[in-house]
């Protein structure tokens, strides 16, 4: 699920972007700089000027969401992670524990998520090492958009949700320049239009995590019957002030 630089296909779990290929670059080809990942899902196979351009439309898709509640905050998502209408893999981890109170669910490019994840894991373990003390959330989502703003003309094909109760519950939503914004409630990916009419009818306000479990594995089951790139199975996770839990597969199905 992982492609080389010579391969203009690569794995994706989130949003529509498109790849240009490097293999033409020279007398014979010319790499333009990545266009917005939000644009048209298009992906350029050959840019030569002995041949015809060739495009051909990459679909790919994930569903994540998150909510801030009284005493915490809630991330989901699904579990499928797809390279075009192929299927590369069942059983994909969107959500991921940053720090002890601090987790991120990743839409886009795998490379470029796991790339910000083991960033992101290694800046807050340096941050308390250096300073005795854990990384705020909005702390943590600061460093990240400036570390995606300084590679806005060659950005990561992401979008991403960073949220924890380190200082109070909170999530913040990143598009792939680094543009930051403070959400109570957040959807990303293909299915995320779905998944908003969930949040928009069900999502208790000031409720507490127990209150919006159910609200948030409805969202993402809603977006896997209707998205064809959402499916497998609900990935959940809560963060409260006594720490991070993954629930079990088990635990999920109860509340479906």
């Amino acid at each position: 699920m992982f492609a080389t630089r010579h391969k203009p296909v690569t794995s994706y779990i989130g949003i529509y972007c498109f790849a240009t290929p490097i293999n033409n670059v020279g007398k014979q080809g010319f790499v333009k700089s990545r266009p917005c990942p939000f644009a048209n899902a298009k992906m350029v196979v050959n840019m030569s000027d002995n041949s015809d351009e060739k495009i051909k439309n990459l679909s790919t898709g994930t569903t994540t969401v998150g909510l801030v509640c009284s005493d915490g905050i809630i991330m989901a998502s699904d579990r499928r992670a797809s390279m075009g209408y192929f299927i590369a893999s069942r059983d994909v981890q969107k959500v991921f524990q940053v720090d002890d109170k601090i987790s991120m669910t990743v839409a886009g490019s795998v490379a470029d998520a796991q790339t910000l994840i083991r960033i992101m894991k290694a800046e807050t373990k340096l941050y308390k090492l250096k300073y005795g003390k854990a990384m705020t959330v909005k702390g943590a989502a600061t460093l990240l958009a400036n570390l995606m703003y300084q590679y806005k003309y060659f950005p990561f094909y992401v979008q991403l949700l960073i949220g924890g109760t380190e200082d109070e519950p909170a999530i913040y939503s990143l598009d792939p320049l680094g543009g930051m914004t403070g959400e109570k409630y957040c959807s990303t990916g293909s299915g995320s239009p779905v998944a908003y009419g969930v949040l928009e009818e069900m999502y208790v306000k000031d409720g507490t995590v127990k209150d919006n479990l159910k609200i948030a594995v409805k969202a993402v089951a809603a977006a896997m019957k209707r998205d064809c790139a959402t499916g497998e199975s609900v990935d959940l996770v809560a963060i409260t002030k006594t720490g991070f839990k993954r629930f079990e597969k088990e635990e999920v199905a109860k509340l479906a």
